[in-house]
């Protein structure tokens, strides 16, 4: 609108403060994240009453009134924010207090505001640029109010008298415009205009003075403004008329021009100005001061009087005033004067580091962010000028993060790469905003970012397989073992449950035989286990998290009954007679020393040193004249037979097992001294004699066991094969050896009781004369028919130590010694007679 189209509309509506608004739209679109930049120009005059309405930015950035509340627009804060106020339900925006534009812009010839509005869901940034307009409110005012020169009556016409100039706050027409002085016969005004649009007046004079007419004048200065109404400002002026004094100073330079750092230090010299006078005496003593100075310049300089030289006075600052004009003057003794103009420029430096302001931030983000997504927006600011303001940004560190420029000095801080919060939950962001200048300015932003859990990561457990040992006979819905996985998420992504998916066991439901713990992991067993039915079992436990979807993952778990010695030695040879009768075999009278008489066999159901059998004579008729092997079970001659010894004998040998609480048994054997099978029978019929009977039955059988039986550490075991019937047998060597040596006790035990019932199919050629069915001679059953079939398995748990030899010699030797005459086996002799 021009000024005379103002004027005009200011008539019609008779309003003094016009409202001009120019709204100019401009649509930057954002590269990465579709971010609208938009620019929006309000014009407004100064002094308005506040919460006075300055537009309706809904309507003028074409944004939906409904939406408006969602979309959270809102003024960013900012030095420039303070003087507005957003309804962020109607997008009215107002005034939120009186604006002196001369207070926040000086003298600038534009005065603009700028700030930005952002607005959410999807974010937009607009950039708001006020100007506001210069209302008349300031009236022209000189710095003095009353103006003193003097002036030699021999001055000419023509002559020049520069007067301090009026100031005007305002700008364009509002500001100073004009100068009047009061009607006079001498002097005229002339008013000049300097480079920067200001003016000041000149006192030319007209006609010659005469002191002795005259010897002082009076005039009025008026400063005149172009608004409307006129404004106006008046200093005296008081004319003193001199003798004359015809030769006024004169300066070297018209105009002085220096241009000077900003960071100039204070006191340091800028420039000196000089002039003379050809004058003598005290005409031409030559003083300086200013003659016109504006109130910013008389802040920062001082003038030496008798040098001229000019200094700083206060240090300077390119971003409050770039440049500073004032005049000179030069008086000498006489009252003459001359006048210099002064013009300094500033230089800016770079003195001034950029500013980062976040203007958002989005925290926290998930860790399945895709590269790309928007973390925050930032605007930065440099006061400087020129190169010196000139902002790039960058991200300190090796970060999965990146910066791209936006529009406007704005950035925007993305994602660059996945993100894995199980390896970094959060981020120290320092972004580093550096000008162009020389050296450069830099300064630092941290934000802290947050990255939230996502389920990721599936249950680990720290072992692939388990294995877990458990004692039988343990009390049932005991804890048994316990299982613990670990999952790196959080929350509910990390909170464990656990439960038995499947297991080998067939015969009866899983749940007869453990539960399971879901919160703990802890296993329980439902029953007590016995080792001697049941001996391992494996079972899938699976782990999964509370996530959704939720994770798990899957672990084998063996579990091992371990043995214990909760079953005493069976003796599987020789057996008792149905009614109860010992168990009779035949010694012949020519047996030498070391004759094997026959051999007691006893299985253990438990295993390991719970299952080592050590045999033991605990009562004998005669205790010298037999040892049985303490390994082996064997029972020898420890002499030859004597015409005293008695005829009839009376064993009972004690089987004990190598538990850590030994359990025992016995077994009572009745050896009769016979050539043949009808000898031995008168014998078998009559008692034992108490007073030839020994016994020592005060051993206490849950005794410590003796270790009398144990080999020595240079004895080396080997297999059952490689052993000789003796005491000094070892232990088989591996459990292979172990396995056959058991499965061939067993086996002869039952192949003599299958041969007795053979050679004897009606019951009548049993030994002891009774009842006792299934008992044989030496040679049957150690001989090479027996087999292996229907041997009770006993292996992996029974381990019999000492000699096997025996088991494969043929049915006429012991030992390997021939047989005396006639000591073939006589239960088969006897057998052969009855036919």
């Amino acid at each position: 609108m021009e000024t005379k189209q103002l004027r005009q509309w200011m008539k019609i509506t008779g309003s003094r403060r016009p409202l001009r608004r120019q709204v100019q739209l401009s649509l930057l679109i954002s590269l990465f994240c579709l971010t609208l930049s938009e620019e929006v120009w309000y014009s407004i005059p100064e002094e308005r009453e506040k919460g006075s309405l300055v537009g309706n930015l809904a309507k003028d950035l074409g944004l939906n009134k409904r939406d408006l509340v969602k979309r959270k627009l809102r003024i960013v804060s900012a030095a420039n924010a303070q003087f507005f106020t957003l309804n962020e339900e109607h997008g009215n925006f107002y005034l939120r207090d009186q604006i002196d534009r001369e207070v926040i812009c000086g003298k600038l010839p534009h005065c603009v505001l700028n700030f930005e509005i952002v607005v959410e869901n999807p974010l937009n940034v607009f950039h708001i640029s006020i100007t506001i307009e210069d209302i008349n409110d300031n009236a022209p005012q000189f710095l003095k109010d009353e103006i003193k020169l003097e002036i030699s009556e021999s001055s000419l016409p023509g002559a020049i008298f520069p007067l301090a100039s009026a100031e005007d706050p305002d700008v364009g027409i509002n500001s100073l415009q004009n100068y009047q002085v009061s009607p006079n016969q001498y002097f005229n005004l002339d008013v000049k205009e300097s480079p920067d649009g200001n003016k000041y007046p000149i006192l030319v004079q007209s006609k010659p003075l005469d002191r002795e007419s005259e010897h002082s004048l009076h005039l009025i200065l008026t400063g005149l403004d172009g608004g409307e109404p006129l404004k106006t400002g008046t200093a005296q002026i008081w004319i003193s008329v001199t003798d004359a004094n015809d030769n006024p100073p004169v300066f070297t330079q018209e105009v002085y021009k220096f241009s000077l750092k900003e960071s100039a230090p204070k006191g340091s010299l800028v420039i000196q100005v000089k002039a003379s006078d050809a004058d003598e005496g005290s005409y031409a003593q030559i003083r300086y001061s200013f003659s016109n100075i504006p109130a910013k310049a008389s802040q920062k300089f001082i003038l030496d009087p008798e040098s001229g030289a000019i200094s700083i006075r206060e240090t300077l600052d390119f971003e409050q005033s770039r440049s500073y004009m004032m005049l000179v003057e030069a008086k000498d003794g006489g009252g003459l004067l001359a006048h210099c103009k002064v013009e300094i420029d500033v230089l800016d430096e770079n003195d001034n580091a950029p500013e980062v302001l976040l203007t958002s931030v989005f925290s926290p983000i998930p860790e399945d962010s895709v590269p790309g997504t928007v973390i925050a927006v930032i605007n930065v600011k440099d006061t400087d000028s020129g190169e010196n303001g000139k902002i790039t940004c960058h991200l300190n560190g090796n970060l999965p993060f990146k910066i791209l420029s936006s529009s406007n000095n704005y950035y925007k801080l993305l994602t660059d790469s996945p993100l894995d919060r199980e390896r970094t939950p959060e981020y120290n962001i320092t972004v580093t905003a550096t000008d162009k200048g020389m050296p450069p300015l830099s300064s630092n932003k941290t934000i802290s970012l947050q990255i939230s859990d996502i389920n990721d990561n599936s249950p680990a457990f720290e072992k692939s397989t388990y294995n877990f040992f458990v004692p039988e006979n343990n009390p049932s819905g005991a804890s048994i073992f316990t299982i613990k996985a670990s999952d790196l998420d959080l929350g509910l992504n990390s909170r464990i449950t656990y439960s038995i998916l499947s297991s080998n066991i067939e015969e009866l439901p899983l749940s007869s035989y453990v539960s399971m713990n879901s919160e703990t992991g802890t296993i329980y067993a439902q029953r007590s286990f016995d080792y001697e039915q049941f001996r391992e079992f494996q079972i899938q436990v699976k782990a999964q998290d509370g996530g959704s979807p939720c994770l798990s993952s899957n672990v084998t778990v063996w579990v091992f009954i371990l043995d214990q010695n909760d079953n005493s030695p069976r003796v599987l040879y020789p057996l008792p007679g149905a009614d109860g009768s010992a168990f009779f075999e035949m010694v012949p009278h020519s047996a030498e020393p070391g004759y094997l008489v026959t051999k007691v066999v006893a299985v253990d159901a438990d295993s390991g040193h719970n299952a080592w059998l050590s045999y033991r004579l605990l009562q004998a008729t005669e205790p010298a004249l037999f040892t049985i092997g303490s390994h082996t079970g064997d029972i020898r001659t420890s002499r030859a037979l004597l015409e005293k010894d008695v005829v009839k004998h009376k064993l009972v040998i004690m089987i004990k097992d190598n538990g850590k609480s030994p359990l025992s048994a016995t077994v009572i054997l009745n050896l009769v001294v016979a050539e043949n099978f009808q000898e031995s029978l008168p014998e078998m019929s009559k008692p034992l004699s108490d007073s030839k009977y020994q016994s020592d039955m005060n051993v206490i059988l849950q005794a410590q066991p003796n270790m009398d039986w144990r080999f020595s550490q240079a004895q080396r075991p080997g297999t059952s094969g490689s052993q000789n019937g003796d005491e000094n047998g070892t232990w088989p060597n591996n459990q292979f050896d172990t396995e056959m040596l058991q499965a061939m006790i067993l086996a002869s035990a039952n192949e003599a009781a299958a041969a007795a019932a053979a050679a004897n199919p009606d019951g009548n050629s049993t030994l002891g004369g009774g009842a006792t069915a299934g008992t044989m001679g030496l040679s049957t059953r150690y001989g090479p028919q027996f087999t292996l079939q229907h041997v009770p398995d006993y292996r992996q748990n029974v381990y019999i130590p000492g000699s096997t030899a025996t088991l494969s010699n043929s049915s006429g030797k012991h030992d390997g010694k021939p047989a005396a005459s006639g000591g073939g086996n006589k239960k088969k002799s006897g057998k052969k007679e009855k036919k």
